[in-house]
């Protein structure tokens, strides 16, 4: 209070300090480079979805447009790229049961291999374990064309050229390595004490791995079964080299291909085949959201 009667605040007076001034500025540039990022990302999947089901009169008057009208949308697009090729469609139904047989197949052939040998790295003690994992990411400094040839000449001489079980022995072989790499590091954050007390508890090795280690790991094994299916669904060279004279063996990959390479064949099919390329591999990625990111060994061990 002073002498004329007037109420003074002795509260100090909050000013512009730099920690303050940086706070607010990265704070609001975090968001606007995040929504950089997502634009520059959806961006591209988005148009390619507007022109999948935009007519090619629509496509040709506006090539331009980020927009359909609700009166133009259509999905004969789709329903010619999934039609049989007898129809006069591109037979993507028939590829895309193609695709999933052989990337479902060359997931449980890894898994099968990797999960043991990945334990086998991580908990067994055997000479040279560390250099045998180094040698399995030493597979991957040679690009694929140099393998592609011996594998071609091999497959044709054993009959298995043309198949679809070639096909899946080659990505099973090429993606083991890498499968047994991330799954050993996350073995190896598995709580040791968890698996001694299994030990004590008469369960053998193989017992241990299947009821204590593979739960408590399940979402390493699942993000490495979802790289080794994309790898498996998205391959193209393998494809080509095996597959290219047997058209009902055809992958999904190997038809959107054709498709890219046809003067005959308008802008809107092909977006359709790529949509219907993408959108199991985004269906499945949100389905396993849930493992992928979640911490299953949080708990695990106390003390």
């Amino acid at each position: 209070m002073t002498a004329t009667g007037v109420r003074t605040s002795t509260r100090p007076r909050r000013g512009w300090s730099r920690d303050r001034v940086e706070r607010k500025v990265f704070g609001i540039l975090r968001w606007v480079v995040m929504a950089g990022f997502l634009g520059a990302v959806l961006l591209p999947f988005y148009y390619m979805l507007v022109l999948s089901v935009k007519p090619i009169e629509s496509l040709l008057r506006d090539p331009g447009s980020l927009f359909v009208a609700f009166d133009e949308l259509t999905l004969d697009t789709y329903a010619r790229v999934l039609a049989p090729v007898a129809d006069g469609g591109q037979g993507f139904g028939t590829l895309l049961a193609n695709s999933a047989i052989v990337a479902v197949s060359s997931v449980v052939l890894a898994l099968a291999i990797a999960i043991p040998g990945a334990y086998a790295i991580s908990r067994l003690p055997f000479f040279g374990h560390r250099q045998v994992s180094a040698l399995f990411l030493a597979s991957y400094l040679f690009p694929a064309i140099v393998i592609a040839i011996p594998l071609f000449v091999l497959f044709t001489r054993l009959g298995l050229r043309g198949s679809l079980g070639g096909l899946i022995l080659v990505y099973t072989a090429q993606t083991v390595p890498v499968a047994i790499y991330m799954l050993r590091n996350y073995f190896e954050t598995v709580p040791v004490a968890v698996e001694e007390a299994g030990l004590m508890d008469g369960l053998t090795r193989i017992g241990i791995l299947r009821r204590i280690t593979l739960p408590l790991a399940m979402p390493s094994v699942v993000a490495t079964g979802l790289f080794v299916f994309m790898i498996a669904w998205n391959e193209f060279l393998f494809a080509l080299l095996f597959l290219v004279d047997k058209r009902p063996q055809w992958t999904v990959s190997l038809g959107l291909s054709q498709l890219s390479g046809s003067i005959e064949v308008p802008t809107t099919i092909l977006m359709a085949g790529s949509v219907v390329l993408t959108l199991p591999i985004l269906v499945l990625f949100f389905l396993t959201e849930r493992l992928l990111t979640g911490g299953l060994t949080a708990g695990a061990e106390k003390g």
